[in-house]
């Protein structure tokens, strides 16, 4: 089983700036691809950015330039730096990582952490 922790949310004043961080723990053998999510009021669960399969950086055009996701790869770690925040970019960030499981080392299991909510105030 794989396990991932968000943390970093909060309340901030638009054009102020939050860190996240997604730990990922568990039965892990390949970190394939992880990133973050975020489901806004009002609208469906959205791709925010990504370290991909390929090892490419995927970001939304609504956070390109503003947002900024690394790693740490020894930690099973990823961040994401999201600055000149605007109200628009409130709610839940979900982290999400694509893993090959030590247990199932041949299948890509998908796995989601709980969320992590982020409320940006004009």
């Amino acid at each position: 089983q794989v396990q991932l922790v968000e943390s970093g949310g909060g309340l901030v004043q638009a054009g102020g700036s939050l860190r996240l961080a997604c730990a990922a723990s568990g039965d892990i053998f390949k970190i394939e691809a992880m990133g973050w999510y975020r489901r806004t009021p009002g609208s469906q669960r959205e791709l925010v950015a990504i370290f991909t399969r390929a090892d490419n950086i995927n970001y939304a055009p609504s956070v390109k330039g503003r947002f900024t996701i690394s790693r740490d790869n020894a930690k099973n770690t990823v961040y994401l730096q999201m600055n000149s925040l605007k109200p628009e970019d409130t709610g839940d960030y979900l982290c999400y990582a694509d893993v090959i499981t030590i247990s199932g080392l041949d299948k890509h299991t998908e796995v989601w952490g709980q969320g992590t909510l982020v409320t940006i105030s004009s």
